[in-house]
């Protein structure tokens, strides 16, 4: 851990794995995570702000706040006790800081390499046109869909969708960037069941609807 000055520098902390008396419950956590991911590729300033405030509110129950740090350009939510956070400097003072494992380090970047994603495109398209030619277009436009999400926002392959990431997919993108025909909205469980059973690949267990 490395500790800089109180006037801009920041601590470096743990990673969630590693801190091991935190005061945050995973769920909460990985809805700080979920949050801050919808906020960032969110096109409407007014969606990025209501993550935000939503975010903010549940960690401030835990006495918790965040802030992003850019490490080589890469993006990592760090949440952290809100007596860290010095308002008037907008910076963490670390003279008030006894133990660094109470903060938590969570990486946006998705665990596919961008570099990789016309690879990982192809592979999405091509998985998505099995599903059209076996199941029909109204599975098929739900897996081009889903391709876009993993490709445009992980760089992932579908079959690697974590369950965070079909949650985020079925509540948030699919309902307002894929423009979904009712039909669509109607069986979306079922085509991603086809979507997966089409990889090869056992569906991730998922809610797809919100959980706030």
């Amino acid at each position: 851990m490395t500790d800089h000055d109180a006037h801009g520098g920041e601590p470096t902390v743990e990673s969630a794995d590693e801190a091991a008396h935190n005061e945050l419950p995973a769920r909460i956590i990985e809805e700080a995570e979920r949050l801050r991911r919808l906020e960032r590729n969110a096109i409407d300033e007014g969606e990025q702000v209501a993550y935000a405030d939503r975010r903010e509110a549940m960690l401030e129950e835990y006495g918790f706040t965040d802030h992003v740090r850019l490490d080589d350009a890469n993006e990592v939510l760090v949440l952290h006790p809100v007596e860290w956070h010095d308002p008037e400097e907008g910076v963490i003072r670390t003279d008030r800081i006894e133990d660094l494992s109470r903060a938590i380090e969570i990486p946006l970047e998705g665990s596919g390499d961008p570099d990789d994603w016309d690879t990982v495109d192809e592979q999405n398209r091509a998985l998505a046109a099995a599903v059209r030619e076996e199941h029909g277009d109204v599975h098929g436009d739900t897996a081009d869909a889903l391709a876009d999400f993993m490709g445009n926002h992980y760089a992932k392959p579908i079959p690697s969708a974590s369950t965070a990431e079909l949650e985020e997919f079925c509540t948030e993108y699919f309902v307002r960037n894929a423009w979904p025909s009712s039909e669509q909205r109607a069986c979306l469980d079922d085509s991603l069941e086809r979507i997966f059973e089409t990889a090869e690949k056992p569906v991730p267990e998922f809610r797809s609807e919100p959980s706030l």
